[in-house]
């Protein structure tokens, strides 16, 4: 099945052939070490049979469906294409960049939110009155609707993958941008921070994991191909790429999946010849494009950027090594007494896992969550007149050497109990 690609703009057509490229140092490592992938860089070169080609988007097509090799949820439509055999007079495949772009108009009347995947349906005789659908799960339930007499029905009805299928886009598509996506599309979900995320993100794929049951097949329900297989195996593909790179020891990096995932997606990668063209078309842009060219991951917090700053008394006291009389703390923050107060009332508060915040120049929208807590602590603690505050406080944040900070590691200061001079510096 070969994935046609238009890509236009104004003043010219390109017209080129890619092949879907396998990395063979990183493959010779995943096979190594079981199912994981290097986060340091390495060129794709060696062609493998997928063949992408970029043309003119079709106009006769029963179906075209708008998606580009690297989109995971976009990937579990093309798995049914390929496995079913669905010829492309039936659904070609077709590139958001023919319409303009994601957010070209063109594009957003077929798909509201401009997002990827997105089937539009061009047969004359379609009874259901409605011309395009967005959502890689319907779209994927709709193609196996409309080609159920093509085997293999991915066991549209089977409650385990069902449930798989379920949790991965409740709980994983979700948050799954706090593996590529720059700081300023941040919180992700329910979750503030990066740190939070991907956290959540290896506990889900855990939670997963426990679905499966003692007894696993060659696919995730048996030996028989089921839904959940082409939903799960391109974010397993997304995992094993990136969450090796946001580990603490890249030395000796947590397995990105639990073993019988481990098990599974390395079985099908390598011995399934639709989930390993699959796997190859979302990891040749993911190489070529985003780490080679793009150097996504370069400015992205716990990937590229990290926390090499040395550790501070606070550490000790967040840890009980050192005593301190504390009066406020939650999972986040840690409030206690000045011990050289400069006010009756004199509190500091810090963040419990500082994340870069040696002071508030190097605050980004990665810490937008942490400063509001400490503020809102900050507000709370200057009401309560146990500790000598009256009416108000002064709270300030000490800056570099300039401002006067003596400990990289931020702190807001709550000083209270006697009018303060209004006048700085």
């Amino acid at each position: 099945y070969n994935i046609n690609i238009a890509i236009c703009n104004t003043t010219t057509m390109m017209k080129m052939k890619a092949g879907g490229l396998l990395i063979l140092a990183v493959v010779a490592t995943i096979d190594a070490a079981s199912g994981f992938h290097l986060s340091t860089r390495k060129r794709i070169t060696t062609p493998v049979k997928t063949r992408i080609t970029m043309t003119n988007p079709p106009t006769d097509a029963d179906h075209t469906l708008y998606d580009m090799p690297v989109s995971n949820n976009g990937a579990r439509c093309r798995i049914i294409l390929y496995k079913k055999n669905i010829p492309q007079e039936q659904v070609e495949i077709v590139s958001p960049m023919a319409l303009g772009g994601l957010k070209s108009e063109e594009y957003l009347n077929r798909s509201p939110l401009g997002l990827m995947p997105c089937l539009t349906i061009q047969k004359k005789d379609s009874p259901h009155g409605i011309r395009s659908l967005a959502e890689s799960d319907t779209i994927s339930r709709y193609l196996l609707m409309e080609y159920s007499d093509l085997e293999p029905s991915f066991l549209p009805d089977h409650p385990k993958s069902n449930q798989i299928c379920r949790w991965h886009d409740m709980y994983l598509t979700s948050i799954q941008g706090c593996l590529y996506k720059a700081a300023s599309r941040l919180p992700l979900g329910d979750y503030a921070d990066r740190k939070s995320a991907i956290a959540a993100y290896r506990k889900n794929l855990d939670i997963i994991e426990g679905f499966l049951g003692e007894k696993m097949g060659t696919y995730l329900c048996g030996e028989e191909v089921s839904l959940a297989d082409a939903v799960l195996f391109p974010s397993a593909v997304f995992a094993t790429y990136m969450l090796p790179k946001f580990d603490e020891d890249l030395e000796n990096s947590l397995p990105p999946l639990p073993p019988k995932l481990t098990k599974w997606f390395d079985n099908l990668r390598r011995n399934d010849a639709v989930f390993s063209k699959v796997y190859n078309e979302i990891m040749d842009p993911l190489v070529n494009s985003w780490e080679e060219k793009n150097h996504r991951w370069d400015d992205i917090w716990l990937a590229g950027l990290r926390d090499t700053a040395p550790g501070t008394i606070f550490d000790k006291i967040i840890v009980g090594d050192i005593p301190a009389t504390v009066v406020k703390e939650d999972d986040h923050i840690l409030a206690f007494k000045d011990i050289n107060p400069l006010a009756p009332a004199h509190i500091l508060i810090i963040p419990k896992d500082r994340n870069g915040l040696t002071n508030l120049r190097r605050a980004t929208e990665e810490h937008t969550d942490i400063l509001g807590r400490l503020l809102v602590a900050a507000g709370d603690i200057a009401k309560d007149e146990s500790l000598g505050f009256g009416n108000g406080a002064r709270i300030v944040i000490n800056d570099g050497d300039d401002g006067g900070q003596e400990v990289y590691h931020l702190h807001v200061h709550v000083l209270g109990g006697r009018k303060m001079d209004p006048r700085f510096g």
